[in-house]
């Protein structure tokens, strides 16, 4: 009889234990991970009698502190624009101002040399030259909503052009970048389409206006 009783307790415990672990809740699923891709269209290549553009030292892209994180975010225009929500399961590999700086930094290589502040300062210390300095701050980096089924990747920059001279530095030119490019789906896959696009498209005229300065 105790044999008995001791087989139906363990048997009563394994079902009350195997009943414990079917309640426990699923493994969180893993966000999924977002950046530009891969640059697929060829860009027409510089004339081969072109003129070398100067040297150009690149700066860090700035960002607020809202946007220095990697959550993909978006507005909802028609409800409260002024709020910025994250998308839960969904962020970018890294801050979206490191994945611009990587973009327009290989956008303006394609026709001048490009260096980060430390080789321009290098180059400064070693050979007294001083090329021009492009700072870049990214000022809108969101999937706006205008209606719950119209959509876009938006994105503003401002650029300023700085020459550095043993007297301080001054401004050579500046201007705001806001292009804006529809989203084919409202939700994240679609505003990081949206984004990549509206991304490229405000770096190729951020890289045209400074081939034109003099």
């Amino acid at each position: 009889m105790p044999t008995r009783f001791c087989s139906t307790a363990a048997l009563a415990a394994a079902l009350l234990l195997l009943a414990g672990c079917g309640s426990l809740p699923d493994r969180p699923s893993r966000a999924m991970l977002y950046d530009f891709g891969p640059v697929l269209a060829a860009r027409a290549p510089a004339p081969a009698d072109a003129t070398p553009r100067p040297t150009l030292s690149l700066a860090d892209v700035d960002a607020s502190t809202r946007l220095e994180g990697t959550q993909i975010l978006y507005r909802l225009g028609y409800a409260d624009a002024n709020e910025l929500r994250p998308y839960g399961q969904s962020r970018w590999s890294v801050a979206p101002n490191q994945l611009l700086y990587r973009r327009l930094r290989d956008a303006l290589a394609e026709r001048r040399t490009v260096l980060s502040r430390e080789e321009s300062a290098s180059l400064a210390r070693t050979a007294g030259r001083v090329p021009r300095t492009l700072r870049v701050s990214l000022e809108e980096f969101s999937h706006y909503f205008a209606s719950p089924t119209q959509s876009a990747g938006l994105v503003r920059l401002r650029a300023t052009l700085v020459q550095s001279a043993p007297g301080g530095d001054s401004v050579v030119a500046q201007r705001s970048f806001t292009v804006q490019r529809p989203a084919t789906s409202a939700d994240a896959p679609g505003g990081v389409r949206a984004l990549t696009l509206a991304s490229d498209a405000a770096i190729a005229e951020l890289v045209a206006w400074v081939d034109q300065q003099p």
